[in-house]
């Protein structure tokens, strides 16, 4: 029995890269999946890649009665488990080259799109389901005539954050996933010397896969992340030892101790390097807990 069995799902974004990678995954281990793409053609092509268990329907995230009629559809189903709201869409711009235009595309579809894709589900979303957005490393690493894409995703961070607090009442987890460098047409898009470049500072000497990102989604869609919330998934190397991740979003089953409303706020750091890590709050009262934000 596969680890989503009878649950059901739907994922923004879901006809290519990292939406398509994960639809199919989430469908092999159960779920039925509804995938979202404003065009129908990309639509029919994804369902007939996945197989069974997919329906396709058409719409904008930015575009709220297009949102409506997902859900709409989605009711035919009865209620949900997953809310994977990974639309997403990225330009470079330097900032003299900044038009109202390209700041509408990028924060109506990342930002507006993703907000009104969880809010119109929470009506169907099941008690103890799981919400799901797609970040970004460049929300926290400045990129020249990228900020205007990296400003939308460090939004879509702050999201979590809040909702964590907000539907803890309903046993809802909010979490990010935040890949790196993936194989997608946006990477492809950049000058092979920068693809270079950043490739130079990833140990695994390449960038990273849709197929890799899916399988952390499938970790957050499942059970196995049952005590986790608020987390930022980076889907990159780093040198922060994976135990010790995992031991903080266990331990605390949030982003960083303090986030939720009535624990005490203690120190953070973003990516401490391992051998600061044991490093203790004590002057905020914490008693032998490392602490770490992301």
């Amino acid at each position: 029995m596969g680890k989503l069995q009878g649950k059901v799902a739907v994922i923004t974004g879901g006809t290519a890269r990292i939406g398509l990678a994960a639809a199919k995954l989430l469908v092999t281990e159960g779920a039925y999946v509804f995938i979202t793409a404003r065009h129908q053609k990309e639509l029919d092509d994804a369902a007939k890649e996945i197989g069974d268990n997919v329906c396709g329907v058409q719409g904008d995230v930015a575009n709220l009665a297009d949102l409506d009629r997902l859900y709409d559809t989605v009711k035919d189903k009865g209620r949900i488990d997953i809310v994977f709201a990974n639309a997403g869409v990225g330009e470079f711009a330097p900032l003299e080259a900044v038009t109202e235009e390209h700041f509408d595309k990028i924060f109506n579809t990342n930002v507006k799109g993703a907000l009104f894709t969880v809010q119109k589900a929470l009506p169907i979303l099941n008690d103890g389901g799981s919400i799901i957005l797609t970040d970004s490393v460049a929300s926290a690493k400045g990129t020249p005539a990228f900020a205007v894409y990296g400003a939308s995703k460090a939004a879509i961070r702050n999201f979590v954050r809040g909702w964590t607090g907000e539907l803890k009442h309903r046993r809802i987890r909010s979490n990010v996933l935040s890949p790196g460098p993936i194989a997608t047409p946006l990477t492809a898009a950049q000058p092979q010397e920068a693809v270079e470049k950043i490739v130079s500072t990833i140990p695994m000497g390449r960038v990273g896969e849709p197929d890799e990102v899916a399988k952390a989604a499938l970790f957050l869609a499942s059970d196995d992340s049952s005590f986790v919330t608020g987390i930022r998934c980076q889907g990159r190397p780093c040198r922060l030892l994976g135990r010790a991740w995992g031991y903080h979003a266990m331990m605390y089953g949030s982003l960083s101790p303090g986030d939720l409303p009535g624990t005490r706020a203690r120190p953070t750091r973003v990516a401490w390097p391992v051998d600061r890590f044991t490093r203790y709050a004590k002057g905020a009262g914490a008693v032998n807990r490392p602490v770490m934000s992301a």
